[in-house]
């Protein structure tokens, strides 16, 4: 396993919910998989999930999307 850099915990296989606010709406995404640290909670988020998650949250960009509540699919 390895070791949360912030307080020693371990770093574990999980999942985290993402929202990002655009001004004219909010984006939301559940389900996203990230590394949770056990202990204090802190999140990491690959770079291959990081860019699935840009492209989402352009997508509702350009939608002007007011409020967009999805779950992460890889």
């Amino acid at each position: 396993m390895e070791k949360c850099p912030l307080c020693g915990g371990e770093k574990k296989q999980d999942y985290t919910i993402y929202s990002v606010d655009l001004k004219f709406g909010v984006v939301v995404v559940r389900k996203v998989p990230a590394k949770v640290c056990s202990q204090c909670g802190e999140e990491w988020i690959d770079s291959k999930t990081a860019k699935q998650l840009e492209k989402i949250v352009n997508s509702a960009r350009q939608t002007h999307s007011e409020l967009e509540v999805l779950s992460f699919q890889s």
